[in-house]
C-alpha cells in the first residue's frame, strides 16, 4: 500500500491505539484517524467538487475503515489505507449520481468551492514522486471543474497518480485492475482533462498577493460606488462567469457589465456588502445582500476569482448561504 505523504510506518504509540480500536476503543480509533481527516476531507472534494458531498464522504469513509480495522495490515501507511478507502467511497457515490455530459455553457456542473481556512490546517505533506501537480494548482477550481468532466475510474486514475503520486501498481490494488489498465484510464484523463480545462474557469496566474489584493480592492470600490464601466475595466477581454449549479455562463468584459447592471438585487449593486475571503487558493469575495425585513445584510453567495495579468480573467459564482459557515464568516452584517 502506497504513502500518500512521507509517513513512517506505525510508531509505538499508533501501534497501542492500532490494537486498542481492533478491540473496540472508539476513542482510540478516533485519535489514529483524526490526523488524516483534513487530508482525506480533501481528497473527496476533489473527486466529488463538492464540499458537502465530501462531509458525506468522509464519515463513510470513517465508518467503513471501523468496521474493516481487522483487516488493516500495521506494516503499511495508515493514511494510504484510508485514501485507498474513500476512493472507493467516493466512486461508490459517484455511481449513485445520474451520469450526463456537464459543460459549462450548457448544464452546469453541481461545484462547490473549497475555503483555504480549511486548507490552511492541513499538516505539510508531500504528494508521491510521480505527482504531476503541485497542491496548490490540484486544489484550483480550474483543476477540480475539468476533473468533473472526467468518467468517475478515470477520474480517481489521476487524482491518485497525479495529485497524489501514487504508482501504477498501487493504484491498480485499489482500483480493482491491472498495471496496464490504470495506464490507458490515466492517459485518457490526461488527455480529456486538457480539453476539459478550456471549457470550465481559467486558472489562476497570481502576480502577487499584494497585487491580487489592491485588484480585488479596486472591485469592490467600484461595486460600492455601483460604478459598472469601473468594474468592466478590470475585466479581461474574454473574461467569463459561471454559477453552478445554474445553467449561466457569461463570457466577454462587456457581457459581464451587463449582467452586473442588471442582475444582482436589479442592479443595485450598492444593496449588497462585499467582505474579502479566499478559497481553492485564490482570492474570493462574500457577498451579502440587504434585506429589509431582517435590517441587515443577510450571507448571499461566494465570488472565487482567477486573476491573471493583472485583470480579472474568471469569476465563479455560488449563490449558496450555507457555505458561509464553512468559510467562518458570519451569517449577516449589521446596518
Amino acid at each position: 500500500m502506497p504513502g500518500v505523504t512521507a509517513e513512517p510506518r506505525a510508531h509505538a504509540g499508533e501501534s497501542a491505539r492500532l490494537a486498542a480500536a481492533a478491540r473496540g476503543d472508539e476513542d482510540a480509533f478516533r485519535k489514529l484517524t483524526d490526523p488524516h481527516r483534513g487530508a482525506l476531507h480533501l481528497h473527496c472534494y476533489r473527486m466529488l467538487g463538492s464540499i458537502h458531498d465530501a462531509d458525506d464522504a468522509l464519515q463513510e469513509t470513517l465508518l467503513r475503515a471501523w468496521r474493516s480495522l481487522d483487516r488493516f495490515e500495521p506494516r503499511s501507511p495508515l493514511a494510504a489505507w484510508l485514501h485507498a478507502i474513500a476512493t472507493n467511497v467516493c466512486l461508490t457515490m459517484l455511481g449513485r449520481r445520474k451520469r450526463r455530459e456537464a459543460t459549462w455553457n450548457g448544464e452546469l456542473l453541481h461545484l462547490e468551492p473549497y475555503p483555504d481556512r480549511l486548507l490552511d490546517e492541513l499538516p505539510d505533506s508531500s504528494p508521491g514522486p510521480e505527482a504531476r501537480y503541485a497542491p496548490r494548482e490540484s486544489v484550483e477550481l480550474a483543476f477540480v471543474t475539468a476533473v468533473q468532466l472526467l468518467p468517475p475510474r478515470q477520474r480517481a486514475a489521476l487524482i491518485l497518480r497525479d495529485v497524489l503520486g501514487w504508482t501504477a501498481r498501487e493504484t491498480a490494488e485499489v482500483l480493482g485492475g491491472s498495471t496496464a489498465s490504470v495506464n490507458s484510464a490515466l492517459q485518457r484523463a490526461r488527455s480529456s482533462l486538457e480539453r476539459a480545462r478550456r471549457l470550465g474557469a481559467p486558472a489562476h496566474a497570481s502576480t502577487g498577493a499584494e497585487r491580487d489584493r489592491a485588484l480585488l480592492r479596486r472591485f469592490m470600490e467600484a461595486w460600492d460606488a455601483v460604478d459598472v464601466d469601473g468594474i468592466v475595466s478590470l475585466l479581461a477581454r474574454d473574461a467569463m462567469m459561471a454559477m453552478p449549479p445554474e445553467p449561466f455562463y457569461v463570457r466577454g468584459a462587456a457581457a459581464l457589465g451587463g449582467f452586473f447592471a442588471s442582475v444582482p438585487l436589479g442592479g443595485r449593486l450598492d444593496r449588497i456588502r462585499l467582505v474579502p475571503t479566499a478559497a481553492n487558493r485564490q482570492p474570493a469575495l462574500a457577498a451579502y445582500a440587504w434585506d429589509d425585513e431582517a435590517g441587515g445584510h443577510l450571507a448571499y453567495g461566494v465570488m472565487v476569482f482567477s486573476l491573471a495579468d493583472e485583470a480579472v480573467a474568471g469569476i465563479v459564482g455560488f449563490a449558496d448561504a450555507t457555505l458561509f459557515e464553512r468559510f467562518g464568516l458570519p451569517s449577516g452584517l449589521e446596518g
